[in-house]
């Protein structure tokens, strides 16, 4: 009995954190009730619905039917009752079942719209995603909506000066031995955690992009993406920062999780070099570097991130190219004589 209060009280306190997120929570709220016009007298399949508040906006937005499918024991302990409380029982249904068990009932028509907050750390690590794309294959109707609909990972080099630059002098004593051996286990796994603005090199570049609509599940199984960056800022290149955003449908919503927006209970994924790949590293240097995510094989939920660095001066560089290396130099200058013949 202690065990399951434990795991039930320790449940609650993850929902706690995220219902706390506001501009998590602000993001959808803004998405499904500025969006009334697509979701009046629609049906729903809220996927993971937690504590139900998403399926409540729903309700609210004016859908006439919104299934609300969550897997844990939230669905009975905290959702039928947030869902009660506020008189929204005719409109939503909820289910304790995973989504891949879940059946509509014989009666029901499929549904016109999926709404989910699945995302995981750097999107896809620990998210439910494959649920959502399992769900929009067997429910959704043709032309049916997904909230959100489009994801985007972002990626740029940064200084980490918390695991170097910190350790020069704590108290008057030099620890950089002990900073070297921190970095060496920390750089085996990503660190989430909140980067500052102004430890960004660059102002970050897509290294993935997908449509919820289209994408399927095997296409996540590897992403790779390989490129040179230009440095906009003179600073330590200790690590690569990794951060998304997602979309939704309708006008300008967008839920950011960049270091230069609001805070969120995702942070950034910050990826830590063992050793500096450049000590005062000059504005406009080039960076050439090839970062993998892969599924684990232990845990298919579960990511590997890996990131290598590569030699500017043998990697294709973008066209047009700001670094100052001479090869891209004489290209730009060449293309603005072009553009202005």
């Amino acid at each position: 009995m202690a065990n399951a209060y434990f795991d039930e009280y320790e449940n609650l306190e993850i929902h706690e954190l995220m219902l706390k997120d506001r501009p998590r929570q602000e993001a959808y709220y803004n998405a499904i009730l500025g969006n009334k016009d697509l979701f009046k007298d629609k049906i729903v399949m809220d996927v993971g619905a937690g504590t139900g508040i998403l399926s409540a906006f729903c309700a609210k937005a004016g859908a006439r039917l919104v299934y609300a499918v969550e897997a844990s024991n939230v669905a009975t302990k905290v959702a039928l009752d947030l869902i009660e409380e506020n008189g929204l029982t005719n409109v939503v249904k909820v289910i304790q079942s995973r989504v891949e068990e879940f059946v509509l009932p014989a009666e029901a028509e499929k549904v016109d719209i999926i709404v989910s907050e699945w995302m995981g750390f750097y999107l896809l690590h620990e998210g439910m995603l494959d649920s959502v794309l399992l769900a929009r294959d067997k429910f959704l109707k043709e032309g049916g909506l997904l909230f959100p609909s489009e994801c985007t990972i972002f990626v740029a080099p940064c200084s980490v000066p918390s695991l170097f630059d910190d350790w020069h002098n704590v108290d008057g004593i030099k620890m950089d031995t002990f900073a070297r051996k921190l970095r060496a286990q920390k750089s085996s796994r990503p660190e989430i955690t909140h980067l500052n603005p102004q430890d960004l090199l660059h102002e970050g570049v897509v290294f993935h992009w997908m449509n919820l609509l289209d994408v399927e599940a095997s296409d996540l199984d590897s992403i790779q993406f390989k490129e040179v960056i230009t440095a906009q800022k003179a600073g330590n290149h200790q690590g690569f920062c990794i951060w998304f955003d997602v979309r939704f449908p309708g006008e300008d919503f967008v839920l950011s999780t960049s270091p230069l927006s609001t805070p969120t209970h995702w942070k950034q994924c910050v990826v830590v070099l063992p050793e500096e790949s450049c000590e005062n590293l000059e504005e406009k240097s080039p960076i050439a570097f090839q970062i993998t995510m892969k599924r684990s094989a232990a845990d298919m939920r579960k990511y590997n991130l890996e990131v290598d660095l590569l030699d500017p001066n043998t990697e294709e560089h973008p066209v047009p190219c700001s670094c100052h290396m001479t090869k891209c130099i004489l290209t730009e200058a060449h293309l603005k004589m072009m553009d202005t013949s």
